[in-house]
Order: structure tokens, then sequence, then C-alpha cells
């Protein structure tokens, strides 16, 4: 894979639900972020639906994961058949120490953290995508494997981080997309994207101890963690980049971020 004259951003979303692909709102939000990129050569995705150590890499064609239950039947038949990511696939796993071995899937597919918005934001399914498992929820780690992957945006290689910055389904008392964000909700937001315009991450690593909301905000942490992904592959994890969506849906927040 050639050095490109557009080096790629990393990215920190919030892939929502199958049924984000019929929200006006977000889905622009979304598509018209990819629109202001440069194209990239080939997609890394880490999705909070993929937590398998060792770290992991999905097979090219395989099938898409439905790892979602009571929605719509058409979302079951959604398809997203992507160029062959075999070469990435072997970059990645070369990057990577030997305290992080690789397992290179043999049958699983692209999980609906990864083809929900991808759907969206590249929607003629003509670029290659891989998705990357995380292995850990320890920031430190999950930043160290970033770093490994930073030299891949030289290369035309879009790296996306996919979660949700709030994610306590449980508490949720409203299942509507315009639904009030409760205050667990609302609160860490707000702490999170203070902490992420000043850069700081050291305090975005301690959200147990520091965050207002939890555990509420993130009853299990899988959501959160992908954000250490994306801010290890940034060249300075410590600039604060751009915010590029905010707002709530279904009353969690969407905070998404954009790194240079």
């Amino acid at each position: 894979m050639g050095q490109t004259s557009d080096r790629m951003p990393a990215l920190y979303i919030g892939h929502g639900a199958p049924p984000l692909l019929d929200d006006p709102i977000w889905s622009g939000q979304l598509a018209g972020w990819a629109a202001d990129l440069p194209r990239p050569k080939a997609i890394l995705i880490v999705s909070a639906h993929w937590e398998s150590a060792p770290l992991s890499l999905t097979a090219s064609g395989a099938p898409l994961v439905y790892d979602f239950g009571g929605f719509d039947p058409k979302y079951y038949r959604m398809t997203y058949r992507t160029p062959d990511a075999t070469a990435l696939a072997r970059r990645v796993a070369a990057m990577m120490p030997a305290t992080e071995p690789v397992h290179q899937h043999a049958r699983r597919g692209l999980d609906h953290g990864a083809w929900v918005p991808l759907r969206i934001m590249y929607p003629e399914a003509d670029i290659p995508v891989l998705q990357m498992s995380m292995p850990t929820h320890d920031p430190a780690r999950l930043m160290r494997i970033g770093e490994r992957l930073r030299p891949l945006r030289d290369e035309g290689v879009l790296i996306i981080g996919s979660g949700f910055l709030t994610h306590g389904l449980p508490f949720l008392t409203e299942f509507r997309v315009d639904a009030t964000a409760p205050g667990w909700s609302a609160e860490f937001d707000a702490w999170a994207g203070e902490a992420l315009s000043r850069g700081d991450v050291d305090t975005l690593a301690a959200y147990r101890s520091k965050a207002p909301g939890m555990p509420y905000a993130h009853p299990t942490v899988e959501h959160y963690s992908p954000l250490f992904v994306t801010l290890g592959a940034a060249s300075d994890p410590n600039d604060p980049g751009e915010q590029v969506v905010d707002g709530f849906w279904m009353g969690l927040s969407k905070r998404s971020l954009q790194v240079a």
C-alpha cells in the first residue's frame, strides 16, 4: 500500500442501531462528514460489538453479522459487499508486536457497529473494509494499538473507532429517537466533550472514577473503549481534534470526533 498525498484522519463515531439508516438527520451528518474527507484507499474499523482476544481480523467476503434483535426484517436482508481487504489484514498483522498476537478469522464478517455507519458514509461499498476486534478495555493498551496503526493513515487508510459516547440502554425510559437525554447521559457527554476539547487523554482514561453519570452512562464499557484506539492513532493524542457531531439519539450521546 503506497503513500498518498492526502493523509487520512482517524475518527471516533457513534454507530447507532440499524434504524440509524432511516434517520435523516444523523445519517445526513455522517454522509456529509464522509463527503468532506479525502477518499480512503481502505478502512480499518474497530467496533464495540467485537470484543475478542487475541486481537482478531475479519475475513474478506464473509457475510455480515446481524448482531441485533427485534428490528424490522429488512435490516436482516441488508448487504454490504466490499472489495478484498486481505492486503490490509496482512499489513495490520505485521505492525503488531509479539506481545499483541493477531488472529486471522476465517469466517467472521462485519458487525452492525461497522456496516451500519459505513453503509451511510460509503454507500457504494467500493472501498476495502477490515474490522479489528478489541482484545482489551484498558485505555493504555488500546492507545498503544492505535499508535502502532498510525502509519496506515499515511497510506490512505481511514481508521475508525465505532461506539457510542453514552450507552446506558438498561436505564432508558423512552425509546424514541428524539427522547430527552437522561441526566446521566447529558452529564457524561458534557464531561467528555470538555475533556476532548482540552485534549485531556488522562482524564478521559480515568472515566471510571472521574466521569459523572457512571456507571449508568456505561454499565459495560465496550462502546466507550474504541475512542482510545482513535486517540492512539492521532498524530498527537493530546491534540483536541474536532468534534464533528454532537447531540443525542434516543437520549444517548452521538458525539463524534476527528483527529489529525
